[in-house]
């Protein structure tokens, strides 16, 4: 057996023992990667069933199917490395780092929990691989101001997210400085440069979705009211709309890098759905669909004349006003 297929199949394991609803085939073709297809990922999946014959269907008489291992089947064959760990810290230091400090606190706790399985012979070797990786990855406290958000507000908000719970939130508004509340409906965050609680609102001017600044939040009172979520509503769908965090009706964006910065160009991810068109001359043109113009110009202006709006034009217009 190859050494990536035999990774492969481990991974696989891994995952099926990691889910108590089981995986399906084409769960097991992500987590495989490389665009498996349909008859590749079923063999896989033949292949963990010769390795470990303990797998079983998850929801028998279902579809799709799905198969999973009984918890410890994998037994010490599923080892921490150091790199798993310090990649776990990383996302510790990082969270702190952007003032999320109830969400470090509990990758922090997560990152104990997982040492005080190991054998102490192990933990040794980890502590001292783990101390070198994390001071290479250079991880420090970011300079410069940080929003203050309120982790006991945080944690209300991810319990009236889990339980469906309407909540009423009283809120500075940005712009006037003015305080109120608005009875929202709670689905998810946004984390960027600013984080952001994602929710229906049902004031009756708006009755869609909005983000508010979770730094601009003063105090939630979770309500004795449940909502539904709306079906086929999805967070990351509903950020990819936007380039940045402002709601707008998406539109195609067509962007055109000089010769001299298309290499740079390349190396950035400026929407999840872009597609680069490395062009004869040197240059290179970006494409994609997303609101949030106003957030573009500011970003494209770093650029300077190294970029052009080829579309939409508002958006070109926008660009020249920010750099003038």
């Amino acid at each position: 057996m190859r050494y990536e297929k035999a990774e492969s199949v481990l991974r696989l394991a891994l995952a099926m023992q990691g889910s108590a609803e089981g995986v399906s085939l084409e769960e097991m073709r992500r987590i495989a990667g490389n665009n498996l297809s349909r008859r590749t990922a079923e063999r896989l999946r033949d292949a963990v069933e010769r390795v470990f014959p303990q797998v079983e269907v998850a929801n028998p008489g279902d579809v799709p199917k799905r198969w999973r291992l009984p918890t410890g089947t994998l037994g010490s064959i599923a080892a921490l490395s150091a790199t798993e760990i310090s990649a776990l810290a990383a996302g510790a230091t990082l969270l702190a780092r952007e003032n999320m400090t109830s969400r470090a606190a509990e990758a922090e706790s997560a990152i104990l929990k997982l040492k005080a399985v190991l054998k102490p012979s192990a933990l040794r070797k980890l502590e001292t691989d783990l101390e070198v990786l994390t001071e290479a990855e250079g991880l420090a406290m970011r300079p410069g101001p940080k929003p203050s958000i309120d982790p006991e507000i945080v944690m209300q908000l991810r319990d009236a997210i889990l339980a469906c719970s309407k909540v009423r939130i009283h809120y500075v508004y940005r712009g006037s400085g003015k305080r109120g509340f608005e009875i929202v409906q709670p689905y998810g965050f946004l984390y960027g440069h600013r984080n952001y609680l994602v929710a229906w609102s049902e004031s009756e001017l708006a009755r869609d979705f909005r983000n508010y600044a979770l730094s601009n939040i003063e105090r939630v009172d979770v309500l004795n009211r449940s909502f539904a979520r709306r079906r086929g509503f999805s967070l990351r769908t509903y950020a990819e709309r936007s380039f940045g965090v402002y709601q707008e009706k998406p539109v195609s964006v067509v962007w055109r890098f000089s010769r001299k910065a298309a290499r740079d160009a390349q190396e950035y991810l400026f929407h999840p759905t872009q597609k680069l068109e490395p062009q004869k001359d040197g240059s290179l043109i970006v494409r994609f669909r997303a609101g949030g113009l106003q957030e573009m110009a500011w970003h494209l202006a770093i650029w300077g004349r190294e970029v052009k709006v080829i579309a939409p034009a508002r958006l070109a217009r926008l660009l020249r006003q920010v750099g003038s």
